[in-house]
């Protein structure tokens, strides 16, 4: 009787199987719900005044009827593409010391580090720029709030995905390619650069595509140190706002309209965030028909 009790391995795998789906159908089920919610709250401006309004609007004075959101797109979009272009040279750089370089005691420590900066809460990385990162660039040039303080926090925040996600593409590569260069004769760079990069550049690309989506999600950090001026900035130290900070600063006090308004802005950023998951997705799939 008890032997009857006890489930084959089949029947457990089966089981294992409907829970994960299970999971995985909630977790479709509540990012479904969230952009379902976003287009109820700004459908009824967006058939009101139209989407043309939010890129063509010579500001953004929602309670004047001005929607324009194109100086929040470009500040979210330059301080994203500058914090990427410092981070991943860094992530990778870092993954490659780590894995490859650094004695195994020093290659411990240092990844613990690593983690540890994917740790701390935006809140503190914001405090910490306000308090000091500000003020520097505020000596080399006022107000010091900007675009630069931005990229500069963003790229400490956004460094430990693309180093971990670096790290676990390195770890997953043949073995067999290592001992053929170094059958070879490659030196050790050789083969980081002709033999690790390959190999990992599907987990290189999607550890970059899920440091941009971190960067680009970014809220308290960026609404602290990078001044939240509504404009175009027209060089790397004058402030922005960015879509997140602008929904985090506005959302309390927002009514009618403008909190409609504002449920486009985050529309817009859900489907930004939509693109980059179905990139990462391809880009992760390539490794198939490599």
């Amino acid at each position: 009787m008890l032997k009857n009790k006890i489930l084959s391995p089949s029947q457990s795998d089966a089981i294992l199987i409907w829970i994960l789906r299970g999971f995985a159908l909630v977790a479709g089920a509540i990012a479904i719900l969230i952009t379902l919610f976003l287009l109820r709250e700004s459908l009824p401006l967006l058939q009101a005044v139209g989407l043309i309004r939010f890129f063509s609007d010579s500001s953004w004075y929602p309670t004047e009827g001005l929607y324009n959101l194109i100086p929040m797109i470009w500040g979210s979009l330059l301080v994203t593409v500058g914090s990427v272009i410092l981070a991943t040279p860094l992530g990778i750089g870092s993954a490659v010391f780590y894995q490859y370089y650094a004695p195994p005691i020093i290659a411990e420590i240092y990844r613990r580090l690593i983690e540890l900066l994917a740790g701390i809460p935006s809140v503190v990385y914001g405090f910490w720029g306000l308090v000091v990162l500000v003020p520097l660039i505020g000596r080399i040039q006022p107000p010091g709030s900007s675009l630069l303080a931005g990229i500069a926090i963003l790229t400490l925040m956004i460094l430990p995905t693309i180093a971990l996600t670096a790290a676990a593409s390195f770890a997953k590569v043949s073995p067999e390619y290592l001992r053929g260069a170094a059958a070879l004769g490659i030196s050790r760079w050789g083969t980081v650069r002709g033999v690790i990069f390959p190999a990992a550049k599907s987990g290189l690309f999607t550890g970059l595509i899920l440091g941009v989506g971190r960067a680009i999600g970014e809220t308290m950090a960026v609404l602290m140190v990078c001044g939240n001026v509504v404009q175009t900035p027209k060089n790397i130290f004058e402030p922005i706002r960015t879509i997140t900070a602008n929904i985090a600063l506005e959302m309390a006090y927002a009514t009618g309209n403008h909190r409609a308004a504002l449920f486009v802005s985050g529309l817009m950023l859900m489907a930004i965030i939509i693109v980059l998951i179905a990139a990462a997705e391809i880009i992760s799939q390539d490794k198939i028909y490599d």
